[in-house]
């Protein structure tokens, strides 16, 4: 097996941590490095270590510090990190919320554990993994706050940019972008940072509500291949 996919789990509830560290070990191409019952221990880890995970899986309700504040720090200081926000909370704020500051994903509690793994897998080799309920929050969300505003004129993306954009938004990996596309990846991922550099986005969240927001694509076009 190539390089495992590093996780740490952060949830105050050791019952349910141990769960989902007994679910995920099981994967051959899981590994979970570390365990936190807190936001502070969490980000006091993270600052004191020489191994960073790839994923961590945050519960959002946690004492000291809770999930959406720990999500915050650790977007700001460690971007690469990608973050599944675990919570029992399914309601259209919350999942609003963590998609601004920075969650790749999200997971409800009584997910399956078959769920949770793909979650896991397409966060680690696309960026990010929004399943069609999660579109459609994000759908409403950006009608709901940003009716009329977009900020695109004509030539603001290049054709080829709009083509990437589009399928990144598909959930497309940058090598199968690549496939159809005949481009190398390298030039998928090129395409991609410019994307991000032109729209402000954080991370590959961040583009596809850019593109929901700019109308871009439609929310049919962005959920028929989940």
């Amino acid at each position: 097996m190539g390089n495992k996919i590093k996780i740490i789990l952060a949830d105050d509830e050791e019952l349910f941590r141990k769960g989902i560290y007994f679910l995920l070990q099981r994967e051959p191409n899981f590994e979970i490095i570390f365990e936190a019952s807190n936001g502070e221990e969490l980000i006091h880890h993270l600052q004191n270590t020489s191994q960073l995970p790839d994923i961590i899986m945050m519960d959002l309700k946690m004492p000291l510090l809770n999930g959406v504040e720990a999500t915050k720090l650790i977007h700001k200081d460690f971007p690469a990190i990608r973050i599944i926000a675990l919570t029992s909370y399914n309601t259209k704020s919350f999942i609003a919320n963590m998609i601004k500051v920075g969650a790749a994903s999200y997971l409800v509690k009584n997910a399956s554990p078959v769920d949770m793994v793909k979650t896991v897998n397409e966060v680690a080799q696309k960026g990010f993994y929004y399943n069609e309920a999660i579109m459609e929050v994000v759908h409403q969300n950006m009608i709901a706050n940003n009716s009329s505003k977009t900020i695109l004129d004509e030539d603001f993306l290049t054709e080829r940019e709009k083509e990437v954009l589009e399928l990144i938004c598909k959930q497309y990996s940058s090598a199968e972008i690549g496939e159809m596309l005949s481009l190398s990846t390298r030039t998928v991922d090129g395409h991609r940072n410019n994307l991000l550099i032109k729209t402000e986005s954080k991370n590959v969240a961040g583009l596809v509500i850019f593109a929901i927001q700019n109308k871009i694509i439609s929310l049919d076009n962005s959920t028929d291949t989940i």
